[in-house]
């Protein structure tokens, strides 16, 4: 379902209008298409003064594979430059005096960027060994970040790499979450802070297709934001398994068609599916590295009228069936080559949603279990994270009443809902092997929702 809105306000008549009566104009943003550019003009760096560490993000971007293309520079030219992104590496703050000069330099070239730029931050997480001072400017980042991405417009957003204490700046998955968020690949991801904690994982042999030799299935993939991540996995590389309940064979069918995947036609639910679901991939495809637990439903009811069956049928297919797959998994040795799970969470897990304390429930469920899972595959680099999705343009969305999917649609820094594909491309990017530094977290991709968390 498109979003006419956004359409007309940046057309010519309509364009003139807003301003006129000084409508919200969000900005088209900009999605991945096939040989475009990480960015849509030259990278910025910057950092404190005589920061070596800024030196080193920028030579980082400059020797990575596929960084040819980019113009990296440390400092902001005199001339009428249209940046396409500017880097600002925090790492190195001791102090919240640290954060005037990149902070001000930033404020220099800010109405510079260009429409659906980026701006990302590198800093360090505050510890509880921190003296106070070090506590201060490092969780001062946290501020900053969140504040500057409901300041930006025409489609740009902010994001932030957070490096924990087992991680550097020579991390791979730092890279990797840096390219992803200066990508059009992050389109609907804004006001995020990732956290890498380790330096597990590897770059693979081409940024385009990450995936290449890894068998993934993902679950609820006959349509929306299933299909979608399935297709994205594919167009990654990957060899993919598409499964959903039998009713939904004809649409799951043409889906595995399209990518040229296998159908597995699969209750969750079953006490078995774990088992089935390695059995197939390992003997249709010769493995099992990525599992993407997507399938998910709702039954919405304030509580004061929640049944028995209402509850239990969200909390079944939502989060149980994902703890007994995974139980699966764990104890499978076809899941042992650096293997990825990447759950589907909800901002309604985070921030709540009214009438939705089962579905919040399960959701906020998936976000405690890949917290604890993700040290269980540790030993065999192995990664579990949660990608938790705002208001999606999906076929469930559209049958909201219109008024109140306009005001949803609304209420992010980018004045509008995401699409299927802004899910998966965070899902992929999670089950890549470069993102094997990033352990436990959950990704928001909500264009940072102004409600809640």
């Amino acid at each position: 379902m498109s979003d006419t809105y956004v359409s007309l306000v940046n057309g010519g008549l309509g364009r003139s209008v807003a301003t006129k009566l000084g409508l919200p104009r969000p900005g088209v943003l900009r999605r991945h298409t096939p040989d475009a550019p990480l960015a849509p003009g030259p990278v910025l760096v910057l950092g404190t003064p005589a920061s070596t560490e800024a030196d080193a993000v920028a030579q980082l971007l400059l020797s990575a594979d596929g960084g040819s293309d980019l113009d990296v520079r440390r400092a902001a030219a005199g001339d009428a430059t249209r940046w396409g992104a500017v880097v600002v590496v925090l790492s190195d703050v001791v102090h919240p005096s640290d954060l005037a000069a990149p902070m001000l330099e930033l404020s220099g070239v800010l109405r510079s960027l260009a429409p659906g730029g980026r701006v990302v931050t590198i800093s360090r997480a505050a510890a509880a060994s921190d003296s106070p001072a070090v506590a201060a400017a490092r969780q001062g980042v946290d501020g900053i970040l969140r504040s500057l991405a409901k300041e930006l417009r025409a489609g740009s957003t902010a994001n932030g790499i957070v490096l924990s204490d087992g991680a550097d700046l020579g991390a791979p998955s730092v890279l990797a979450a840096l390219r992803f968020f200066l990508s059009p690949r992050s389109a609907f991801v804004d006001g995020q802070l990732l956290t890498v904690s380790s330096t597990a994982g590897t770059a693979p042999a081409s940024w385009d297709r990450p995936l290449d030799g890894r068998v993934a299935v993902v679950t609820g993939a006959a349509r929306g934001i299933g299909a979608a991540i399935a297709r994205t996995l594919a167009r990654d590389g990957a060899r993919v398994v598409v499964v959903d309940v039998p009713a939904a064979g004809e649409s799951l069918a043409a889906v595995a068609n399209e990518i040229r995947g296998t159908a597995l036609q699969l209750d969750i639910t079953a006490a078995d599916a774990g088992a089935t679901i390695i059995d197939h991939a390992v003997s249709r495809h010769g493995g099992l590295d990525v599992v993407v637990h997507n399938a998910g439903i709702t039954r919405d009811k304030l509580l004061a009228n929640m049944t028995p069956a209402l509850w239990e049928s969200v909390l079944a297919v939502n989060i149980s069936a994902q703890l007994a797959i995974n139980e699966a998994l764990l104890a499978s040795p076809a899941f042992t080559h650096a293997p990825r799970i990447v759950s589907l969470a909800s901002t309604s897990g985070i921030a709540g949603n009214r009438g939705q304390t089962n579905y919040a429930a399960s959701k906020g469920g998936v976000i405690g279990m890949v917290r604890a899972t993700g040290p269980l595959l540790a030993d065999v680099d192995g990664t579990a994270n949660a990608v938790a999705p705002g208001f999606i343009e999906t076929e469930m969305t559209s049958r909201i009443p219109f008024a109140t999917r306009e005001v949803a649609r609304r209420l992010n820094s980018l004045q509008q809902a995401g699409l299927p594909v802004d899910v998966a491309e965070a899902v992929a990017f999670l089950a890549s092997p470069a993102a094997g530094g990033i352990n436990g977290t959950v990704l928001r991709v909500c264009g940072q929702n102004l409600v809640g968390a």
